[in-house]
């Protein structure tokens, strides 16, 4: 009999099922909005990154067409060929003024930013990269690409890693890498504490701002700013696809990194650069972002009535201090049975389960929007206390 080859796909993928840790595909009807249809159903959206609600925003998609009118549909080629246009150069120009730092790359995604910058910061066996443990998945991918030696402090105990920052100072190069804002849990790394640590030991500093950019900080500019430290960090990595309402990745600091990182980063020399309509979008989101802080301060009131009211019901939202809120479920069938009641009471909250959180630690992620009302709160905040009663979380 001839084996199948590839007969582990459907075993694997019905593990996954029975273990409660399959992801559930569901399509969005129409644009990200606060509103929104999911597979042929009305919702109140609460599992977007579009923060600011700025994705569909008139200033970005105007932009969008106009780029693409006089730019085309797309751009040609890689940038380091001939793919780059003055609207990428326009969008680097104006991130790095809204960053505040010398100069700013653009790459196609926040994944191949951190897949392609990481392990070229640090590639030898004579290196080493410390990260903390709760890292997200595209950092940890970066770091394995890396032949350097690998140190992992607890998360966010800066006892540790001084520990191994003291223990690794004749390296060549270290390498200290954390998220700015944990998106699993909604807290943020002590970063003023990292960076010092940092420069006392001589190590560089990589901060993965993904979910901080638009949040955090002046205007939204980011952890850096939020926490004083942006004159000592040496690279802000982060994203256009959340806050920013488009797509992209993007790393900040000094225009010696500009220089190093668009030469060596193989995911960045590798990949057709981003099209006129994207980068356009991209342009009116730094600019939307500086100058109207109204959708930042909106973010931050419906962020603060969420989190006062849900905790109020008795539900446990861990150590956020963001607008990401888990509401903590335990085990993975639990948070698939809360989310598929709120689903029935019209709020779209997916489960978050293993292998992206710990077994007991499935949750609810909910990703507070500044386009909510506070009528669509109160609408989400009844169903997640009825839904809480039925699944045998209240």
């Amino acid at each position: 009999m001839t084996r199948d080859p590839t007969a582990f796909l459907k075993q694997e993928y019905d593990d996954l099922v029975e273990k409660g840790f399959n992801w559930q595909l569901r399509e969005l009807q129409g644009p990200s909005t606060p509103r929104c249809k999911v597979d042929g159903k009305e919702l109140i959206m609460l599992c977007s990154n579009n923060y600011l609600s700025l994705s569909n925003h008139p200033r970005l998609i105007a932009s969008a067409k106009e780029w693409t009118d006089k730019n085309g549909a797309g751009s040609g080629s890689v940038r380091a060929i001939a793919g780059s246009m003055d609207i990428h150069f326009m969008v680097e120009k104006a991130l790095a003024k809204f960053k505040k730092r010398e100069a700013a790359l653009v790459y196609q995604t926040g994944f191949a930013t951190n897949a392609g910058l990481i392990p070229q910061l640090a590639p030898g066996k004579e290196d080493m990269i410390i990260s903390d443990e709760l890292n997200h998945g595209s950092i940890i991918d970066g770091v394995r690409l890396s032949k350097a030696q690998r140190g992992v402090y607890k998360h966010n105990n800066m006892g540790e890693l001084e520990d191994l920052l003291r223990k690794n100072q004749d390296k060549r190069r270290v390498l200290v890498i954390t998220d700015g804002v944990f998106s699993m849990d909604g807290d943020t790394s002590p970063l003023d504490k990292v960076v010092n640590l940092c420069v006392e030991y001589g190590a560089m500093s990589y901060v993965d701002d993904a979910h901080g950019e638009g949040v955090l900080g002046e205007k939204g500019a980011g952890i850096g700013v939020h926490y004083n430290v942006n004159d000592k960090l040496d690279v802000e990595m982060g994203t256009f696809s959340k806050a920013f309402g488009v797509v992209g990745g993007l790393a900040a600091g000094s225009q010696d990194l500009y220089n190093f990182a668009y030469n060596k980063s193989r995911s960045w020399l590798l990949s057709g650069s981003h099209p006129p309509a994207v980068a356009g979008a991209q342009l009116a989101a730094i600019q939307v972002l500086d100058e109207e802080p109204i959708h930042w301060e909106n973010l931050w009131k419906n962020t603060k009535y969420f989190k006062k009211r849900i905790q109020s019901m008795g539900f446990d939202t861990g150590r956020t201090e963001t607008p990401i809120i888990p509401v903590m479920c335990g085990e993975s069938h639990q948070a698939k049975k809360l989310s598929q009641e709120l689903y029935n009471l019209g709020v779209f909250a997916l489960p978050i389960v293993f292998p992206m959180v710990a077994r007991d630690k499935a949750r609810v992620r909910v990703q507070v929007n500044a386009g909510l009302t506070q009528e669509m709160l109160d609408e989400a905040l009844r169903a997640f206390e009825a839904g809480g009663k039925t699944a045998g979380i209240l």
